[in-house]
């Protein structure tokens, strides 16, 4: 079929079709203005935009559409951003065309899973967004302990799929979190001190190549390519789909929260760090230095027993008893319900802005730096403190692309407004209140990379694996189209 032929069949479909959202655009686009790679404008010319929707299953959405406003937003409502176009793709022939045309056109490029990025790189302005949302599902298949994941689906649907089964792989803490992003940048969470980050579970991948290729990446086959995609985050391509390794997990899990007055904080804290080197990998503890609704400061500890619960009762036992609590939840639940605890407290649209970053160790001025932190801070925050170790470092850390395997502790600030207007007061008082803090740590977590990283912080977190990094960046995506994540740049090894 000719190109002419081609863009008429389009339309004439497109015209008998109009429930697919995409007819409407197809009709006198004119040219569209656009961001190029490097930042400058360009245009593209309409027909180029008419062939692209007329050859994509899903929507292809301009500024002015009717669903443009809904697709363009994020969860992290600091970024409000606007792409020249947005390819709602529901397969991977659609992510193939979308790639194809941002290559071709040098077009600035952002890929959204779930959604859920607090960078904000999952869109830009004046790019193209490939937007993956609409590609949702899991497959389980528990005789070979398997799951298989579209790039869209979050994180509840992988654990509430998995765990009809008696099984889970590692991955989060927040239900509504894209899964394919928090794979590619490591992926800590509630069972990861036993089975390790999400993306060590990550056995296969079908990834879309900047070339517009379909490839897939396991042990045996571009393992090269695996290995970048296990904590080297979005640099090598579009991930439609994943294949992870599952582990026997009961369904009720032993969990819970106790919390104290601010007042025992240096105890609960050291309790905390001095237990690490002795603690069960089944017990997942993550202490918090929280403020209530009414500004009352507390310390809590949030523990997950995913073992057997006679054992873990015994385990538990020490931290219930210590200090005087103000509550204690620890208790049976659902650890789908527990996966999912935290979502109504991270609704879409507000503002937030986190700080992270790995602690060799923890001592009693470190601590005394983080409550001071914590307690002058101007604009509130929440500070959690995790223990790494068991599975994490079990790891080498050239075995993957993810590099902060050694260190023993992880801290994290998130803060969270609503009015956009004062986002810059509270933007430069969390800054200076990470400072002191900046000082304990080493390094920051993929996933929640500041979005104001240079390039030199970004390679100085990638450490040993860097120059690897960088020779496969260059191998698979040399003009670095995916340059929206924590970009490494595709420097020849």
């Amino acid at each position: 079929m000719k190109r002419r032929e081609f863009v008429s069949a389009g339309l004439a479909l497109a015209a008998a079709a109009p429930l697919r959202g995409w007819s409407a655009i197809l009709k006198d686009v004119g040219d569209v203005a656009a961001k190029s790679l490097d930042g400058a404008d360009l245009t593209l010319p309409g027909s180029s935009v008419e062939e692209l929707a007329a050859r994509l299953a899903g929507e292809l959405l301009l500024p002015g559409n009717a669903d443009y406003e809904r697709a363009r937003h994020i969860w992290n409502g600091m970024f409000d951003k606007r792409p020249a176009l947005i390819a709602r793709c529901t397969g991977a022939s659609d992510v193939i065309q979308a790639v194809n045309f941002a290559r071709e056109h040098a077009l600035l490029t952002a890929v959204r899973g779930g959604g859920h990025s607090l960078s904000g790189k999952s869109t830009c302005d004046g790019g193209i967004m490939i937007d993956l949302e609409p590609m949702q599902g899991v497959r389980v298949d528990p005789k070979a302990r398997r799951a298989y994941l579209e790039s869209g689906s979050r994180l509840r649907q992988l654990d509430r799929e998995t765990q009809a089964f008696g099984l889970a792989t590692p991955a989060g803490t927040v239900g509504d979190t894209g899964a394919a992003g928090l794979t590619l940048g490591g992926g800590m969470g509630r069972l990861g001190r036993r089975f390790g980050l999400t993306c060590d579970n990550l056995v296969g991948a079908d990834v879309v190549t900047p070339a517009g290729t379909m490839v897939h990446a396991s042990e045996s086959e571009n393992s090269d390519l695996l290995w970048g995609l296990r904590g080297g985050g979005g640099n090598f391509g579009v991930v439609t789909g994943f294949e992870y390794r599952l582990h026997p997990v009961d369904p009720i899990v032993l969990a819970g929260d106790v919390a104290w007055p601010i007042d025992q904080a240096r105890d609960v804290l050291r309790y905390v760090v001095e237990s690490a080197e002795t603690r069960p990998d089944e017990l997942s503890l993550s202490a918090a230095l929280v403020w209530t609704p009414d500004g009352k400061p507390l310390v809590s500890v949030e523990a997950c027993w995913s073992a057997d619960h006679a054992a873990g009762e015994k385990v538990l036992a020490p931290l219930r008893a210590l200090g005087k609590p103000l509550n204690d939840s620890i208790g049976p639940m659902p650890y789908v319900a527990l996966q999912t605890a935290a979502d109504a407290g991270l609704p879409a649209g507000r503002n937030y802005y986190t700080k992270s970053g790995f602690l060799p160790d923890l001592d009693d001025a470190g601590i005394d730096v983080m409550l001071a932190t914590f307690l002058e801070a101007k604009t509130k925050f929440i500070l959690f403190v995790d223990t790494f170790g068991g599975a994490y470092g079990r790891v080498a850390v050239e075995a993957t692309a993810f590099p902060n395997r050694r260190e023993k502790f992880f801290a994290l600030m998130i803060a969270q407004w609503t009015a956009n207007e004062e986002s810059d007061r509270h933007l430069a008082e969390l800054r200076a209140s990470w400072s002191p803090i900046q000082g304990l740590v080493r390094g920051f977590y993929t996933n929640l990379a500041d979005p104001d990283a240079s390039a030199r912080t970004i390679n100085d977190n990638y450490g040993p694996n860097l120059a690897r990094l960088a020779a496969l960046k260059a191998k698979v995506d040399p003009m670095n189209l995916f340059r929206l994540n924590a970009n490494v740049s595709p420097t020849p090894a």
